[in-house]
C-alpha cells in the first residue's frame, strides 16, 4: 500500500499504459482521478475499479484543451482536497509512414496539441496543486522516439522530444518545492491497440528490440509506480528508457 492516502491524477487512463497505472495505483491504496476524452469510457473504468467510488473519480478531459484540463484539476481538488501525484499518459501517434514533406498540417497540429501541448497543459495546472500540497511527483510519458529519430513518425517523434524538454525544465524549476518530475521512454508496448496491427507487423515491432519482444503494460506501469514512490526519492529530471535494449545499439 505504497500510495495509501495519496491522490493521483492519471490522463489517458482508459486504455494501455495509463489504464494499468490507474489500476495499480488504486490497488496500492491511492485515490485515483481517471481522466480521458471519452465520458463513457471514463464512467466504465471508474465503475470497474470501485462500485462505491470512495477512492475513484472519473472525469472526461481533452488534454489538448487547456480549459478542459483546468476544469479537470479543479474538480479533482474539489473532490479529494488536493493532488499528490500525476501521470501524464495521454497522447496520439497520428498518421505514420509519411516523410516530413508529406505530413499534413492537420496531422502535425493534432499530434502536437495532444501529445506535447497536452503534457504542458496538465503540468501547468497540476504543479500549483503539488506546490500547495508541499510536494509530490509527476511522471510524463515520452518514448524512445523522444531520444532518437524514427522515420515516418515525424510529428510524434518531435512531440516526444518536447515532452523530455518539458520534463527536465520543470524538474529544475520545482525541485526546491519538493516536487520530483521524471519521464519514461518505452519502446514498443504490447497494448490492446497494438493488436489492431497485422501479426507480421507486430512481429517486426518485437524484433526491433534486442530482447526480441515488446514490453508489457505491467512492466511499464511498474517502473512508473517506482518513480512515483518514495523509493525513487532522489530521482528527478530523469528520462528512463524501458526499451528492451533498443537505445543501446
Amino acid at each position: 500500500m505504497r500510495f495509501k492516502n495519496k491522490v493521483a491524477v492519471v490522463t489517458g487512463a482508459t486504455n494501455g499504459i495509463g489504464e494499468r497505472v490507474a489500476e495499480r495505483l488504486y490497488a496500492e491504496g491511492a485515490c485515483v482521478v481517471i481522466a480521458s476524452r471519452s465520458a463513457a469510457l471514463v464512467e466504465k473504468k471508474a465503475r470497474a475499479l470501485s462500485h462505491d467510488r470512495q477512492r475513484v473519480l472519473g472525469i472526461a478531459c481533452d488534454v489538448a484543451d487547456p480549459a478542459s484540463v483546468r476544469q479537470m484539476i479543479e474538480q479533482a481538488v474539489a473532490h479529494f482536497g488536493r493532488i499528490d501525484l500525476a501521470v501524464n499518459s495521454a497522447g496520439i501517434t497520428g498518421d505514420s509512414g509519411r516523410p516530413i514533406a508529406e505530413q499534413s498540417i492537420d496531422n502535425w497540429n493534432q499530434v502536437m496539441a495532444t501529445t506535447l501541448s497536452g503534457v504542458f497543459h496538465c503540468m501547468k495546472y497540476e504543479l500549483p496543486q503539488l506546490v500547495a500540497a508541499a510536494g509530490g511527483a509527476i511522471v510524463n510519458l515520452s518514448a524512445v522516439n523522444g531520444l532518437v529519430g524514427i522515420a515516418g513518425l515525424g510529428p510524434y517523434t518531435v512531440a516526444k522530444h518536447g515532452v523530455i524538454g518539458l520534463t527536465q525544465t520543470a524538474a529544475l524549476e520545482y525541485a526546491c518545492d519538493g516536487i520530483r518530475i521524471n519521464a519514461v521512454a518505452p519502446g514498443y508496448v504490447d497494448t490492446p491497440r497494438m493488436h489492431e496491427f497485422p501479426e507480421a507487423v507486430r512481429h517486426g515491432f518485437a524484433e526491433a528490440h534486442p530482447l526480441q519482444r515488446m514490453a508489457t503494460v505491467d512492466e511499464v506501469a511498474s517502473f512508473i509506480l517506482f518513480l512515483l514512490s518514495g523509493d525513487a526519492g532522489f530521482c528527478t529530471g530523469g528520462i528512463f528508457p524501458i526499451d528492451g535494449g533498443y537505445l543501446a545499439r
